[in-house]
């Protein structure tokens, strides 16, 4: 079996994939440039699923995580790779920042190092609480609820006073298993959509508006959103290398995901550190600017 200095890690349904489905081609665009420049520099690469049971870790020097698009519906077994993998592989982001970014409570410490994020209210695993009783704490007209452990808009629902019945069973089925957050509804995702910046090693190289089909307030694009070029403003450059800079290390590469709340100030939607889509078919040499980041760290 061939050693390799990098891997870049995916999930098994991308791993050899279709390529006349035009999301896989997009995906596997987007993972190209990122091979070329590491090839670029004299690495040896592949693209291997974590998941995959053949592929043995202990030749390939590090891996970045890229579209591991599948570890919140395999999160024990995700977990447990991810412990093993990382006594001999070096993994990019490093395990101790993706585990603690996997979960959505990291919003709070966020919001303690002076990162503006909505107001969240977290329902825990295994509580009673009725959705009734959370919305009404909140005082909101209308709130989002979701997992803690979540992507691609799992289990994601616009709440208002008038459809909260219809969702209590789902609540009370999805606290068995797992927490969930109530956080305000911020009109402006309807208006202006959602800002992502991309920040490599501590710097923002690019951003994209992602705009919800209509009818719908979800951005991503698998639920029929659209995806736009966007020149960042000095102000959102600042807000996203701050909320960078706010975790416990600087991350090799990050993804943050904001929109304006009510005051018309930035707010922190989600940092993503896992595996978030970094939109390098929008800004190629942000692509060539993480390979070179990576060949740096190694």
């Amino acid at each position: 079996m061939d050693s390799h200095d990098i891997v870049i890690l995916t999930d098994a349904r991308y791993e050899k994939p279709d390529e006349a489905n035009w999301y896989v081609a997009q995906l596997l665009n987007e993972e190209r440039l990122l091979l070329a420049g590491l090839e670029a520099r004299g690495l040896r690469t592949a693209r291997v699923a974590w998941s995959n049971p053949d592929f043995d870790w202990s030749r390939t020097r590090a891996a970045v995580f890229r579209s591991t698009w599948d570890y919140f519906e395999r999160f024990a077994e995700f977990s447990a790779w991810m412990d093993r993998v990382e006594r001999g592989t070096r993994l990019f982001n490093a395990p101790e920042l993706v585990r603690w970014n996997v979960d959505k409570h990291y919003l709070r410490d966020l919001s303690v190092r002076g990162v503006n994020v909505p107001v969240t209210q977290f329902i825990e695993r295994g509580e009673t609480t009725t959705l009734r009783e959370a919305f009404a704490d909140c005082g909101w007209r209308e709130a989002i609820l979701k997992p803690a452990v979540s992507g691609a808009a799992r289990h994601t629902y616009r709440l208002t006073a008038a459809n909260l019945a219809t969702h209590e069973a789902v609540l009370r089925e999805l606290l068995r298993e797992e927490a969930m957050m109530l956080q305000p509804f911020l009109g402006s995702v309807l208006a202006q959509g959602e800002l992502s910046l991309i920040v490599i090693g501590g710097r923002c190289t690019h951003a994209v508006r992602k705009i919800a089909k209509p009818g719908d307030f979800r951005v991503q694009d698998d639920h029929g959103g659209t995806v736009h070029p966007h020149t960042p403003a000095a102000d959102e450059i600042t807000f996203a290398e701050s909320a960078v800079a706010a975790c416990a290390q600087v991350p090799l590469y990050a993804r943050v995901d904001a929109v304006r709340d009510d005051s018309g100030a930035l707010s922190l939607m989600e940092l993503e550190l896992v595996e978030p889509e970094l939109f390098f078919r929008f800004s190629p040499p942000a692509a060539d600017a993480l390979a070179a980041a990576i060949a740096e760290r190694m």
